[in-house]
């Protein structure tokens, strides 16, 4: 379900067609030819271990987008995830002498207080998100430092912990399972839950919302929440990948990728609308993107500015139209 709170406009014959797609359809179709183009031009993108290495690299950001969407969907965004995921890591790697039944729920438990955080002083206090978890991506990433020993490499070499992101399932790797259940997850709950209807009313018109009698400050806290939840996950599977804890890089920039792939996929920066699946199909464009380039030997920089046409394409469509 998506409750729109404006209408896209485009600009020309490619804002129509893109409307006329929807934003998510526009996005499949971009992915699409991406992915056609490099199947023809890029040596080796089309074969079986580039499939699952483009999974593999896309889980941790989408876990994070996950989480993203819901907030955007309410109107907010949350800058902190990437503090959160070096938080979640540094956590576990400290508790792990105790086991994994106490260092992941302590792990996850830390992450969800930072969204609780989050939450609270942007549904109950009125702080604007950007500036709060602009806020807390700050000290999020000292305090993971902190955390850290210090802002030391902490090894980790317990087996179960490892196979968060290094263990596999048949051919498939456990951390792509996780982001496969978790957005089946997600977009049950936005379709077919009163918790979802909750998000899109809490962001297309709060005040309505309200007077029908959602409780907007409740689920804006919730949605912060789940994206603390959400990118403490990842920051385990990072750490696992890594093999460490590295309070200074887990989850760098891990922000500008997740708001990339909501943003692309359709969801509307100013709230009320969103889309799991438009949100997997913005990150495998980003990937699919950063993986041709780096084949091509391309250097990462036109990566980064391609990506930036495309989030800059995607916002200029999402313009309201006029009246």
């Amino acid at each position: 379900m998506e409750a729109t709170a404006a209408v896209p406009r485009g600009a020309g014959l490619a804002g129509r067609g893109w409307a006329a797609l929807g934003a998510t359809g526009g996005a499949v179709l971009a992915l699409v030819v991406l992915v056609i183009a490099n199947a023809l031009f890029t040596p080796n993108f089309a074969s079986v271990g580039n499939f699952w290495n483009i999974l593999f690299q896309l889980a941790v950001t989408l876990l994070v987008a996950v989480g993203m969407t819901l907030v955007i969907a309410t109107g907010g965004i949350d800058l902190s995830v990437g503090s959160v995921m070096a938080i979640a890591a540094a956590v576990a790697a400290v508790t792990l002498d105790s086991g994994l039944l106490v260092a992941i729920p302590a792990a996850l438990l830390a992450a969800m207080a930072v969204g609780l955080l989050n939450g609270a002083f942007v549904s109950y206090f009125k702080v604007q998100a950007i500036v709060v978890t602009l806020a807390t991506l700050l000290a999020g990433r000292g305090l993971a430092q902190v955390i850290n020993r210090d802002g030391a490499l902490i090894a980790i070499n317990d087996p179960g912990f490892l196979s968060l992101g290094r263990g596999h399932l048949g051919p498939v790797p456990v951390q792509v399972l996780i982001a496969a259940v978790v957005v089946g997850l997600a977009v049950f709950v936005l379709r077919s839950t009163p918790f979802g209807r909750y998000v899109l009313a809490a962001g297309g018109n709060p005040a309505a919302a309200r007077l029908a009698g959602v409780p907007v400050n409740r689920t804006v806290v919730s949605v912060y929440v789940i994206s603390g939840l959400l990118a403490g996950m990842a920051g385990l599977i990072e750490a696992s990948r890594l093999g460490a804890s590295a309070a200074a890089k887990i989850g760098q920039n891990v922000e500008l990728d997740a708001i990339a792939a909501v943003v692309v996929g359709g969801t509307l920066l100013s709230g009320g609308r969103a889309t799991i699946m438009g949100t997997v199909v913005g990150a495998l464009i980003m990937q699919v993107i950063a993986t041709s380039f780096n084949m091509l030997l391309v250097p990462y920089a036109w990566a980064l500015a391609f990506k930036a046409l495309i989030i800059f394409f995607a916002v200029y469509l999402q313009r309201p139209r006029r009246v």
